[in-house]
């Protein structure tokens, strides 16, 4: 009877030993980083294979390089971004800009665009004298951005006078004249050659970057109403590169001071 009574204390160590082991060793394992490890693969060393992804390559360069280096127009003199409160370069873009959206806007929406605002730095180089290609424009704008049309109240189209004179780069304007008096403020506002009525809904075109008020232009950010126009600014450009075979940029004074 002892030795029975022995041999059931020694099962049940035996047990609780067993289901002590299972749990330690279900338990979570924790793993730490003790060293890293690293070597340069490169993803081809061989002259032969560097040769064959080149000749792949090569049809689709010769074509893009092609496209690009078609002649489209011709400018007798180089479009340049100096000025103070306007620039030649910055003129251009506005006036096409502004030009071929204005007749996508009036056949979608019986509407017509007042004012073209974009920003002086996205123009990113000029215009040289001489033949133009489809190169210069994706040099010009070589962004994605798309025209918009943004409906503000007069009150913002102030704040875009005041916006200017603070930031005293000559953005790209078309639509709008004013000029800067002796304290810093605009006045004689002109929309369409007709005094600025704070009251009145104009339509102002700008890029889908800076309609987001982008680079301080919050007032965009107050529009009533938003329209894409789906036209790529580099597009327009290119466009009428090719439906004008000689190309100049006005030198009208925009914006000018006491």
């Amino acid at each position: 009877m002892t030795k029975l009574k022995n041999n059931n204390v020694v099962l049940k160590h035996f047990v609780l030993l067993l289901t002590f082991t299972v749990v330690i060793s279900c338990a979570e394992k924790k793993y730490y980083v003790t060293r890293i490890e690293g070597k340069e693969i490169g993803i081809t060393n061989k002259n032969d294979e560097v040769a064959q992804i080149e000749n792949i390559i090569k049809p689709y360069r010769e074509k893009i390089d092609t496209d690009l280096n078609t002649v489209l127009s011709n400018a007798p003199e180089t479009i340049d971004k100096s000025g103070e409160w306007q620039t030649p370069m910055g003129n251009f873009l506005a006036d096409i800009t502004f030009e071929k959206s204005n007749k996508v806007f009036q056949l979608r929406e019986k509407k017509s665009i007042d004012i073209c605002l974009l920003n002086h730095g996205g123009i990113r180089t000029i215009i040289p004298k001489g033949d133009v290609t489809a190169r210069n424009a994706y040099e010009i704008m070589p962004f994605e951005n798309t025209a918009v049309v943004i409906s503000l109240k007069g009150e913002q189209v102030l704040e875009i006078a005041n916006y200017i004179i603070s930031e005293k780069k000559p953005h790209p304007l078309k639509g709008m004249t004013f000029t800067i008096d002796n304290n810093n403020q605009p006045t004689a506002i002109l929309v369409n050659k007709i005094p600025l009525d704070i009251n009145k809904i104009y339509y102002v075109l700008t890029s889908d970057y800076l309609s987001y008020g982008n680079d301080n232009m919050l007032f965009f950010k107050k529009g009533i109403q938003k329209f894409d126009i789906d036209y790529k600014l580099r597009n327009i450009i290119i466009d009428y590169f090719k439906e004008n075979k000689i190309i100049v940029a006005n030198k009208d004074n925009r914006i000018t001071k006491e």
